[in-house]
């Protein structure tokens, strides 16, 4: 048993943030599961470029699908790859799900980042992914952006699992976690039963400090603000999980809690640092709590299993996490400018992603047919 077993002794779980068919074929997953504690996988659609658009891994079975749907769309053609993914990732994690009475053991698929902002396409192609994939482990990933948050409550309200993402401000995650109430109260007054339907909000941090500090190195905020360096990030973290503490105590959720719903999580997200100055386990060892979610590529799984610190971090100096958050803002740092223009890039930058795998797909039907 290593450090990252002893987090689950925190109430945190650890999530790998990576899927590839020749890893999930030789047994790396299930290895995870033994001997880590594993109890979840992401993809996204940059994830799935690495993965398909390089190598041979996928050509026979894409070979095999073009045979037989010899006019189908480049799309379908992805579906079709991703989908075995995950499948495959959701039985490897299936006896988790079973251990846990569907508290954790979950597989994450992505709805297409080209409907970022439409509400009606996302809450019509997260039931098609869900009806297609269709495991009860899997989680459909939804971007918590303006249009994402009906779509959320809808989704949950069908009895679908869902993985919020592209979470950066505090008042983004607050309306998710909102939409995943209502979405749960819908259900609870149709009579329908809310205790196996769970959802993370995944709320992403090194993108922040990356941001915060190319502001800071071009003298925002001048000599005071190098003082909060590679410190905002995890201060905004800090703040989401106390209202997160806060909202679980209200009337509002402890009605639903009383008939079995379980909280969504907040998981952290890119969580792989990206200063090389700062320990490349950063974002582990500050962010360690009670439902909590760490997703993680594997380098800095490796990374924390060699050196990572176990403790309660997660609530411990809030005070400091909030002064950091005053003090960013009264030396015009702007963390709200930061977030809004985070998630416009993510989606930018999954939607290009999206056009690269597809790209590299189209690109081998000739060669493969």
């Amino acid at each position: 048993m290593g450090v990252l077993n002893d987090l689950a002794s925190r109430g945190q779980a650890v999530w790998l943030d990576f899927v590839d068919r020749k890893f999930l074929a030789q047994g790396g997953l299930q290895k995870l599961v033994d001997q880590d504690g594993l109890t979840g996988v992401t993809s996204n659609p940059s994830i799935f470029e690495k993965a398909m658009g390089h190598g041979d891994a996928y050509d026979a079975a894409l070979a095999e699908f073009d045979k037989a749907n010899p006019d189908a769309s480049t799309m379908a053609r992805y579906e079709h790859l991703a989908i075995q993914d995950i499948q495959t990732a959701a039985d490897t994690l299936r006896p988790v799900y079973d251990r846990l009475n569907a508290k954790d053991g979950y597989v994450s698929l992505e709805v297409s980042p080209y409907l970022a902002h439409d509400t009606d396409a996302t809450i019509a192609e997260a039931a098609k992914l869900w009806a297609e994939v269709d495991r009860p482990n899997l989680m459909i990933k939804i971007p918590g952006t303006p249009a994402g948050v009906p779509a959320i409550a809808a989704t949950i309200d069908a009895g679908i699992n869902v993985n919020v993402t592209l979470l950066f401000s505090i008042e983004a995650y607050k309306a998710v976690a909102l939409a995943y109430t209502e979405g749960l109260e819908k259900r609870a007054a149709r009579g329908e039963p809310i205790d196996r339907i769970a959802s993370v909000a995944s709320f992403f941090v090194s993108r922040i400090d990356s941001k915060i500090d190319d502001k800071i190195d071009a003298g925002v905020g001048g000599d005071a603000a190098k003082t909060l360096k590679g410190k905002v990030a995890i201060a905004n973290a800090k703040m989401a999980y106390a209202w997160y503490e806060e909202f679980i105590t209200t009337d509002r959720w402890r009605t639903l809690a009383a008939k079995g719903a379980q909280v969504q999580r907040l998981l952290w997200a890119s969580t792989g640092t990206k200063n090389a100055d700062y320990p490349d386990t950063l974002y582990l060892d500050t962010l360690i709590g009670k439902d909590t979610v760490n997703t993680v590529p594997p380098k800095t799984m490796d990374a924390f299993r060699d050196h990572g610190t176990v403790g309660d971090t997660l609530g411990a100096n809030v005070d400091e996490a909030r002064k950091v958050m005053a003090d960013q803002a009264a030396l015009g740092l702007d963390l709200n400018d930061v977030t809004d223009t985070l998630v416009e890039e993510g989606v930018a930058s999954f939607s290009k992603a999206f056009d690269d795998l597809l790209g590299a797909i189209a690109a081998k039907h000739p060669v493969i047919a």
